[in-house]
């Protein structure tokens, strides 16, 4: 009797894990601006026609963490379903006069660096949520900054597997061989989101980061 509430116990546990498993919790995380809104939002627009979220010039348009599940990319015969976390933009400091400066009215400011501020918070609790996590970073950028070695620091912490995307190939100081440098220990992919240059090459990295859950 005890041999078999065992065995039956074994294979609900088995069962809940594979099926948990049919879908990847795949975060996007990084600095404010980098990109990972227009990154999530072309990859949604390719597997199921509609975006996640509201992109714009002005930092920290996306303020709250916003997803979409069952996200079925194919890539050569293969196929997983993702559930897509898009969040904030992490950063050490977030100061209102700087929306100021983006010609945001000084109310609008306040408001706008106190759901930023929130949205940081929120954004590093959902790392918790993640079986993988997709770091983006602008690759016209100084890759050193406390902010990226802060997120590797938390997903290092976290044993939480990492794709490095070096945003925005399209431009030209962008410098993908220098986030290389910064993150030898980690695979990175250059890609222009915004152009959808190399986007099969991400699918293809994506899919060897999925393995590692």
């Amino acid at each position: 009797m005890t041999i078999r509430i065992f065995r039956n116990f074994t294979k609900r546990m088995f069962a809940l894990f594979f099926r948990r498993k049919k879908e990847v919790s795949l975060g996007f995380y990084g600095p404010p601006n980098a990109g990972k809104t227009t990154l999530a939002n072309k990859i949604c627009k390719d597997w199921t026609g509609e975006e996640i979220g509201k992109v714009s010039k002005i930092p920290h348009e996306t303020r709250t963490v916003q997803f979409k599940e069952e996200v079925e990319i194919k890539y050569k015969e293969k196929n997983l379903k993702f559930k897509l976390v898009d969040t904030p933009g992490i950063a050490t400091k977030i100061d209102y006069e700087d929306f100021v400066k983006a010609k945001m009215k000084k109310k609008a400011a306040q408001k706008r660096a106190k759901e930023a501020t929130k949205g940081v918070i929120e954004a590093i609790k959902w790392l918790d949520d993640m079986d993988a996590v997709v770091v983006v970073l602008d690759s016209t950028k100084n890759p050193y900054s406390q902010v990226n070695i802060t997120i590797v620091g938390n997903l290092i912490a976290k044993k939480i597997p990492v794709l490095i995307v070096a945003n925005k190939i399209d431009l030209k100081k962008s410098d993908v061989e220098k986030v290389e440098a910064a993150f030898p220990e980690y695979e990175v992919i250059g890609i222009s989101a915004k152009k959808g240059k190399n986007i099969d090459e991400f699918y293809e990295s994506v899919f060897k980061l999925a393995k590692k859950v």
